[in-house]
């Protein structure tokens, strides 16, 4: 299986305004550049805040001819009969460039902006039926029920069902509850860019719960923000006025509160424990005052983010989601990656072996 690579429109970022309101030519735009560049999605991001995410996901595909489209959905917000239908209508229109990122909300107040005052426990659960339901709605050629804690529906039928009766589905979470949900559920299991080491311990522990679930996962996730140039020397120094200028958008490091989600507070807590992890996973950044959940980096020259992208593949990781910090540059600069890391990709090598 070759090497996936993903990029981030960041829907809703600051990176997609101007005077006046939304940049509406910024998903197009971004979408060029990264098909250019050789990625094969976008992520199509969501917060409470953002714009709505099925209309920026079909402008990115009638944008390009090939790159496909990542588009995160939250659950509980919208029936997932109606969300299986709204996704295989924009495969039907854009075929086998469509994929679903679950994503059950780690941020309380983020929950709370659209009405859900859920626990956490609660929201994976709910994303457990929503999957079940929306998978059936996909596949299904005669009508079904299903009651559970969360959803009822009774005759559900849908005349649009993407090709093979299902579509991926990528899943995220750092708790027991999502890699018990995910282990059931997930085509893609998302990781943020952690240790070689902690990726290890967490593919493990997502293939048990599979396995315990009479199923197999075998593609995985992880997300960075590699920070590139010529040489290593250039790019520590590139590093280094980042974090200065993600520190000074809060103020400086009395202001860090670590995020309400457990996947944020484990990188914090490796930047607490060093600064560069591995060869040059550089986390510092994980704990400034606007840190996110994608908040660690791999530092240095093209060919040497490339390696450590490689390192990744090595213990089982299969697509890389990569932003930079500025946004449409480094898209198209990380080309130069893309290129040497599909080089050496070593899944290719095995098929053509």
């Amino acid at each position: 299986m070759p090497i996936e690579f993903i990029g981030s429109l960041v829907n809703g970022s600051a990176a997609n305004f101007r005077p006046g309101g939304y940049d509406s030519d910024y998903p197009a735009r971004m979408a060029r550049l990264h098909e250019e560049a050789g990625f094969d999605r976008l992520l199509v991001g969501h917060s409470a805040s953002s714009p709505d995410g099925l209309t920026v996901a079909d402008t990115v595909l009638n944008a390009t001819t090939r790159l496909g489209v990542l588009l995160a959905h939250r659950p509980g917000f919208v029936a997932p009969t109606v969300a299986a239908r709204q996704y295989a209508t924009l495969d039907a229109f854009h075929p086998g460039r469509v994929a679903m990122h679950i994503i059950s909300g780690g941020d309380d107040a983020d929950q709370a902006r659209d009405g859900d005052f859920a626990d956490k426990a609660a929201r994976y659960r709910r994303s457990d039926e929503f999957l079940d339901i929306v998978k059936r709605e996909w596949s299904a050629a005669t009508p079904f029920d299903y009651d559970g804690e969360f959803y009822r529906v009774k005759g559900a039928l849908s005349a649009v069902r993407p090709e093979g009766g299902a579509l991926p589905v990528y899943f995220a979470g750092a708790s027991a509850d999502a890699v018990l949900v995910g282990g059931r559920q997930a085509d893609v299991y998302a990781f943020w860019g952690e240790p070689l080491a902690a990726i290890k311990e967490r593919i493990a522990a997502v293939r048990k719960s599979a396995e315990q679930a009479g199923r197999t996962i075998n593609r995985f996730s992880v997300s960075t923000r590699p920070i590139a140039a010529a040489t290593e020397e250039a790019a520590w120094e590139r590093a280094h006025r980042i974090l200065d200028a993600e520190m000074a958008k809060g103020g400086g490091a009395a202001t860090f509160k670590a995020r309400g989600s457990l996947g944020s507070q484990r990188l914090a807590d490796f930047a607490d424990q060093a600064e560069v992890h591995d060869k040059r996973l550089w986390t510092p950044l994980a704990k400034t005052p606007t840190a996110g959940g994608n908040a660690t980096a791999l530092v240095g020259s093209y060919e040497q983010i490339a390696e450590a992208l490689l390192d990744y593949v090595a213990i089982g990781v299969t697509t890389l989601l990569i932003r930079g910090y500025d946004p449409e540059a480094d898209a198209a600069d990380y080309a130069t990656i893309i290129k040497l890391v599909r080089q050496q990709d070593p899944t290719l090598a095995a098929v053509s072996g």
